[in-house]
């Protein structure tokens, strides 16, 4: 019974410190592990190098997953981006394996982990922010080496009532016997990590049992198989009714799992030799730390080189539903502030890219017939409309303030830019009539001018709302328009080679043009009342016509400036 109570007590201490630990270095690291995950992926190896490095860091496999769900979610990284961060976080979380093979199991810490906690706690309790955080750590920091002795003597007691001969037998004499006692044990070992819903304190007290002598070395490795799969279980629960993206990171990784056990248990009866050869002068926790390590590397190695076909896969599995004007607005990117910034954002530019290029294609058609029609139809502009109030909803649920001056000023250009945004949708949803318009008038200009000025704000807008390298989403996100022909090609052709400051600058100059065009327009306009050319009715139409493209080119200019970062 004292035996059950330390093993059992062991476990629940060593969850509890990691979680406190995980906690505390997650608020240590605070934006700085977002902005490394957003930076980290330029490519799939670096993507795997830092998502090591940072659940190496953090000590949580699950902080950097769910992180880079967001992260993907909102858009900041594609898909075969996010889950090489993830294959990453697999081998970093092995780094736990290291701390008990070298140190846990070793050394009695209780004299040294004891007074570890009450420092931890007393900073946690009398600090703020950091330095709380830094306690925090500290103290799950210890809890974990103070567990590990617990789970050690309790192991101590298993041992002398379990041998390795009362468990399944993986070098069986014949190969069936063998083959059944690596599934058992794998079974064993995945209902291990499901029920503590922590490979890593699974695989501590499987180092534990075998240090104690409890289970032989080939047998913990096949624990060892079958507690990596238990962690996809977790992922597995999370997906239910889940986004699409969590969804799709959560297939992957089950997928990862098993692809990673399949070359595991081939290449067994090639490894366990190897292993039992090397425990002659090599402690066995530390080759089992080691198998566990390359156990994982070795998937991701596998993985890794056909990373982009594998999503490819994924995604045609599992297929993104509903409008691509809202599919950066997923539940995962509020975990973390950046995230739902950068999801605003990204849905804010895909709402003006089709917005203005919906009605830059309708405005220059109807030039082309030297007539603009009588009504838009409202149909592009309630969806855009609807996008804008879902993003306004989803902003309102941020998870915290800003950790940064930097991530307050961009989430005050989101805002801007959202806000810039609904005004304008509000304002294409009205009817416009400009009637028939005679060719070279300044209603003419006054179209030309808003027509020029919404092909500058879609192609910007693209600039934000376009993920480098996105292989689904991004691409679904065009104009659903059909192409027509520029009104001026050699101002297009000069257009499409500037930077993106000189088409916010072209962007600017049509606004302010505009408006001068507007207020000559109105002049004249009414005072052809006057002179009988103009009936009144007619002539306030056209007026109102006029104002209307002014506060539609005024409010794109101003919603992708925000987008950009150009506040001024």
């Amino acid at each position: 019974m004292s035996t059950a109570i330390s093993v059992l007590g062991g476990v629940g201490l060593f969850l509890l410190g990691m979680s406190v630990m995980t906690a505390g270095l997650k608020a240590l690291a605070g934006s700085k592990l977002r902005t490394v995950l957003g930076k980290a992926a330029a490519t799939p190896l670096s993507g795997a190098l830092w998502g090591a490095i940072v659940t190496s860091i953090v000590q949580s496999s699950s902080a950097t997953t769910m992180t880079t769900i967001g992260l993907v979610s909102a858009g900041v990284l594609t898909f075969p981006q996010g889950l090489a961060l993830v294959f990453g976080a697999n081998v970093g979380t092995t780094g736990t394996g290291w701390l008990v093979a070298l140190i846990g199991v070793r050394v009695s810490l209780t004299s040294a982990a004891l007074p570890m906690i009450f420092v931890g706690a007393l900073i946690k309790l009398l600090g703020g922010g950091r330095v709380s955080a830094a306690g925090a750590a500290l103290a799950g920091f210890a809890l974990v080496l103070f567990a590990l002795t617990t789970l050690q003597q309790g192991m101590g007691g298993l041992a002398e009532r379990l041998h390795p001969a009362d468990l399944p037998a993986v070098l069986g004499t014949t190969w069936w016997a063998g083959l059944y006692g690596v599934l058992a044990l794998a079974v064993v070992g995945l209902v291990m990590t499901a029920v503590m819903q922590s490979s890593t304190a699974a695989i501590a007290v499987t180092l534990s049992a075998h240090y104690a002598g409890a289970i032989g070395l080939d047998q913990a490795c096949a624990l060892i198989i079958g507690q990596n799969i238990g962690t996809a279980t977790s992922s597995a629960m999370a997906a239910i009714g889940a986004s699409s993206t969590a969804k799709r990171l959560a297939f992957a990784y089950i997928l990862f799992k098993l692809i990673a056990a399949a070359i595991a248990l081939a290449l067994l009866p090639v490894s366990i030799p190897l292993l039992v050869r090397a425990s002659d002068s090599i402690g066995g926790v530390t080759l089992l730390a080691a198998y566990h390590t390359a156990y994982n590397v070795v998937g991701v190695l596998v993985l890794l080189p056909v990373i982009n076909g594998f999503t490819r896969f994924v995604e045609r599995l599992l297929p993104e539903r509903g409008s691509p004007l809202t599919r950066c607005l997923d539940p995962a990117a509020l975990e973390t502030p950046i995230a739902t910034v950068e999801a605003v954002r990204r849905t804010v530019a895909r709402v003006l890219e089709a917005m203005c290029g919906s009605l830059a294609t309708t405005l220059s058609a109807a030039i082309q017939d030297v007539s603009v029609p009588a009504r838009r139809n409202t149909a592009p502009a309630a969806e855009a409309a609807s996008a804008l109030r879902q993003a306004q909803e989803f902003m309102s649920e941020v998870s915290g303030p800003p950790e940064s001056q930097d991530e307050e000023q961009r989430l005050t250009s989101a805002l801007h830019a959202l806000d810039h945004a609904s005004r304008l949708a509000e304002t294409l949803g009205e009817e416009i009539e400009l009637g028939r318009l005679p060719g070279g008038s300044q209603d003419m200009r006054a179209v030309e001018i808003c027509v020029d000025a919404m092909r500058s704000t879609a192609s910007l807008a693209a600039e934000v709302a376009v993920v480098p390298g996105a292989s689904d989403c991004a691409t679904e996100i065009k104009l659903r328009t059909a192409p027509t022909r520029s009104l001026n090609p050699e101002k297009e052709l000069a257009t499409a080679g500037t930077s993106t400051e000189q088409a916010l600058a072209h962007l600017e100059h049509c606004a302010k043009a505009l408006g001068e065009v507007r207020r000559d327009h109105r002049k004249a306009t009414l005072g052809s009342v006057a002179s009988g050319t103009t009936n009144a009715d007619d002539a306030i139409a056209r007026v109102d016509a006029v104002r209307r493209l002014e506060t539609l080119t005024h409010h794109a200019w101003r919603s992708v400036a925000h987008l950009h970062g150009r506040s001024a």
